[in-house]
């Protein structure tokens, strides 16, 4: 079992920057890949950011590319997402999670029932 608790949201003005946490517990994570994802008020959760197990390759969805930076240190089983640039548009609870299979070349896991350990979310809202 992986317990994943993040960390890091807050209330922030549009162009503003934040970094969230990602401290998971239980196992190491060293060897799986992980995903951030973020649910605004309303819609459905969305794939966000993934990176691989060694954290050299790193994935984002086009509405967050060139803002957000996805990366992760194993010595602290902890995976962080910068996010620069904030817009309104990004204000959700952000949550990551644990993928359940490795990275195949440019096959990244983008959908939720690809992900199987999740934290409880972390609130992040950006004014206008």
């Amino acid at each position: 079992q992986v317990q994943l608790v993040e960390s890091g949201g807050g209330l922030v003005q549009a162009g503003g920057s934040l970094r969230l946490s990602c401290a998971a517990s239980g196992r190491t994570v060293s060897s799986d890949a992980m995903g951030w994802f973020r649910q605004a008020p309303g819609k459905e959760r969305e794939f966000a950011a993934a990176i691989s197990w060694s954290g050299g390759s790193t994935h984002y969805a086009d509405s967050v590319k060139g803002r957000f930076t996805i990366s992760r240190v194993h010595a602290k089983n902890t995976v962080y997402l910068q996010m620069n640039s904030l817009k309104p548009e990004d204000t959700a609870v952000y949550y990551c999670a644990v993928a359940k299979g490795p990275v195949y070349g440019s096959s990244w896991p983008q959908g939720e029932y690809e992900y199987d350990y999740w934290g409880q979310g972390t609130q992040v809202t950006v004014s206008s």
